[in-house]
């Protein structure tokens, strides 16, 4: 079979489309056939060694956490699913492998895929979906009636996000660019605001906020100037690094590490399903040149959720 692989660490010059042997599954996992996977930053971190210590991986890798596909062959002990069942998944990190013709998936990560979509759009929900939740329910504990601001609301895990809290009963402040303005308004975000200035506080955009999420990467400073938009006894949750508390305030601050979780991706598929939850994909690779997205990635070229198609 087909995949992309890096033998070592290194720009996107390092990955390599080439044939190799197709996994055998064993107990308790599932081979898939992939129909396609998607682009994350992790993705690129991942590949230039930035996050080998954090995330030991094993060389040579195949790259796309996110997964989606049809189950191809059962491993031993796994009940629960058929060949030939329409599946979604976020691979292991340490493992991952969805830029390949076939992949072994853990049978517990993989859920049925959305009936409402193509099964190569599927594969933007996984990753972005499980942050983006994660997010929502474990970090910030968003409870109906709370103001929300979202910072980088136009992001694939920033329009997932909006939507989640809107359908949660929250009152949304949607920031990013104006290119984004009109998306998320049909996300239901009660305000839409462009790029945060800093320096005009909160008042700016109709805070302080009970819950502050943050997907845009900035400097400490802005960073701690951030930490003015929550209110007294509020949280700021962020996936670019960690928003400073304010104690005297009750202000507490929650970092992201998303996880691998099949039953919050199953409630994710429900929601995509039953029309409350919209997948927004910008553009569609083939794997075979997954470097070229990799290096658009790296030179703020892609044009936002990017799924990459395996044939």
């Amino acid at each position: 079979m087909k995949a992309i692989r890096f033998h070592e660490f290194g720009s996107s010059d390092v990955l390599r489309y080439e044939d190799v042997d197709r996994p055998v599954p064993g107990s308790g996992q599932v081979l898939v056939r992939v129909a396609a996977t998607s682009f994350n930053p992790v993705d690129d971190h991942i590949r230039a060694g930035v996050l080998a210590e954090m995330i030991p991986i094993a060389l040579p890798y195949v790259p796309g956490i996110d997964l989606a596909g049809t189950v191809a062959e059962l491993g031993a002990g796994v009940t629960g699913l058929e060949v030939g069942d329409r599946v979604v998944a976020m691979l292991p990190l340490d493992s991952a492998g969805g830029a390949a013709e076939y992949v072994l998936a853990p049978a517990a990560s993989l859920t049925a895929a959305p009936r409402t979509t193509e099964l190569a759009d599927a594969a933007a929900l996984p990753l972005t979906g499980l942050a983006a939740w994660q997010t929502v329910f474990e970090l910030a504990e968003l409870k109906p009636g709370q103001t929300v601001l979202v910072n980088g609301a136009g992001g694939a895990v920033g329009g997932l996000v909006v939507q989640l809290a809107v359908d949660a009963g929250a009152k949304v402040t949607a920031v990013d660019a104006p290119t984004h303005a009109d998306r998320l308004r049909a996300y239901g975000a009660d305000r839409v605001a462009g790029p945060l200035d800093l320096a005009a506080g909160p008042a700016a955009v109709g805070g302080p906020f009970q819950v502050v999420v943050n997907h845009v990467r900035v400097s400490p400073e802005e960073l701690a100037r951030l930490t003015e938009y929550v209110a007294d006894g509020g949280v700021a949750a962020s996936t670019a690094g960690p928003v400073p508390e304010d104690p005297a305030r009750g202000v507490r601050s929650a970092s992201l590490w998303v996880r691998s979780d099949g039953a919050q991706l199953a409630e994710l598929v429900a929601r995509v399903d039953a029309g409350r939850l919209r997948l927004h994909v910008a553009a569609r690779r083939p794997v075979a040149g997954l470097a070229a997205v990799h290096e658009d990635a790296g030179a703020g070229r892609l044009p936002g959720k990017t799924v990459v198609l395996v044939p």
